[in-house]
């Protein structure tokens, strides 16, 4: 099911995605030839999504941790990139087309495909479809590593972006905002149900961190992807894995969300003026059910690693 010279693999197929067998993969970069890229690794269902500009443009086999040395969960950006490379920490074992995660040791890269998760906390994929990867790829792209097979269609809007309506104001006006500490890049926002928080990252660094008030619950994680900004506002698409009805399908085009799912999330009104005014397509949202700190019954969640430190990390279980 690999593609060859001049031929559009159906990712929309019914069945090609969940028909894959081990080191196999789709891609059809013509889908969405430009515009910034986004990746998606499901570890319950063992494979990885590329988007770009919000469309799924390919589909892969992977294999992620095993039992004792599993890949952890959360929001990331590549930090590093290296064609090859070798394993400080495993006998300099080779990791051909190496996307660093994290800088204790996770990483995409080429590697054995063996149809179950064996690697000691790196996602492997398919030699040919990591070199694909690894070209459209750059440093500061935002790689989003969740157990859920897949992404809820009901969740917390980024429409939050909007100016609020006439009087409302929020009582807690409290935030942290240091954009000196990353300059440039792209960005990831991860909003947190359970804490009610949302902090911002950019390069994996934390540049802001706000308390919200959030409309409702959060039942799942959900990622979103800002395709466009004009004057009618904040363009997000959803990004879907297989599973979902309609066209949220894999291989269809990416949903904006509905006027019903805005307005969910509201902050202080000087922090949401800051970050809209950071925000530029490329930008990523991930909302996620679980919590950003240690304590409490929710899963493992690390949200960027960098500069050999964890900024969030929980270790819940």
């Amino acid at each position: 099911m690999n593609p060859v010279a001049g031929q559009t693999p159906p990712i929309a197929a019914n069945g090609a995605i969940e028909a894959l067998q081990p080191g196999e993969y789709l891609w059809s970069p013509d889908i969405a030839p430009a515009g910034p890229v986004t990746i998606i690794i499901s570890l319950s269902i063992q494979r990885a999504f590329v988007y770009r500009n919000g469309v799924p443009i390919g589909v892969s086999t992977i294999s992620s941790g095993k039992p004792g040395h599993e890949t952890p969960t959360g929001v990331f950006t590549i930090l590093q990139k290296h064609i090859t490379h070798k394993s400080n920490r495993y006998s300099n074992a080779p990791m051909p087309f190496m996307e660093r995660l994290t800088w204790d040791g996770i990483a995409m890269h080429a590697g054995r495909l063996p149809g179950y998760p064996a690697s000691h906390g790196c996602i492997r994929l398919p030699y040919a479809f990591a070199v694909l990867v690894y070209g459209a790829t750059k440093l500061g792209l935002t790689v989003v590593v969740t157990d859920d097979p897949l992404i809820p269609e009901i969740a917390p809007a980024p429409e939050m972006f909007e100016p609020p309506a006439t009087g409302i104001r929020e009582q807690d006006q409290s935030y942290q905002w240091r954009p000196d500490k990353s300059p440039t890049g792209p960005l990831s926002i991860i909003v947190s149900g359970r804490d009610k928080r949302m902090v911002v990252i950019r390069n994996g660094i934390e540049i802001g961190s706000t308390q919200v008030r959030i409309d409702g619950a959060v039942a799942e994680t959900s990622a979103f992807h800002l395709r466009d900004v004009d004057n009618k506002g904040y363009h997000w698409l959803r990004l879907p894995l297989p599973g979902q009805a309609g066209p949220g399908q894999v291989g269809s085009s990416a949903t904006e969300l509905t006027p019903a799912e805005r307005a969910r999330i509201h902050m202080p009104e000087p922090f949401r003026l800051l970050v809209a005014a950071s925000l530029e397509p490329g930008t990523t949202l991930l909302v996620t059910r679980e919590s950003l700190r240690s304590g409490g019954s929710g899963k493992r969640l690390t949200v960027i690693d960098a500069e050999q430190r964890t900024v969030l990390q929980s270790t819940d279980k």
